[in-house]
């Protein structure tokens, strides 16, 4: 079982920076695949990020966000540059145990763990 609590959510101005956080509650953090979602007011929860054999990333923020982990800390981190008025949103921290080729990292039902997410708003 894991337990994800996200953090670093406020407000930034266009073209500013933003960190977020997500501290993970399990056995062995290092054993699950991390992912960031989004969901914005009146759309569709949406992939963001992943780590998992390497980073992956949407290419909506390709070049302007990089997802980094702290096994030691059971962390996992989304720096997010440059940015956008469309990045504003809920995000929101999921875990999946152990990925396999069956799975994939931006299917949000191949995720077994979501953290309660965290509000970023970015201001134009």
């Amino acid at each position: 079982q894991v337990q994800l609590v996200e953090s670093g959510g406020g407000l930034v101005q266009a073209g500013g920076s933003l960190r977020l956080s997500c501290a993970a509650s399990g056995r062995t953090f290092s054993n699950y695949g991390m992912g960031w979602f989004r969901q914005a007011a009146g759309k569709e929860r949406e992939f963001v990020a992943a780590s998992w054999s390497r980073a992956y990333y949407a290419d909506s923020v390709k070049g302007r966000f990089t997802i980094s982990r702290d096994n030691a800390k059971n962390t996992v981190y989304l720096k997010m540059n440059s940015m956008k008025p469309e990045d504003t949103a809920v995000y929101y921290c999921a875990a999946r145990y152990s990925p396999n080729s069956g799975s994939y990292y931006y299917t949000q039902s191949d995720y077994n763990y979501w953290g309660q997410g965290t509000q970023v708003t970015v201001s134009s």
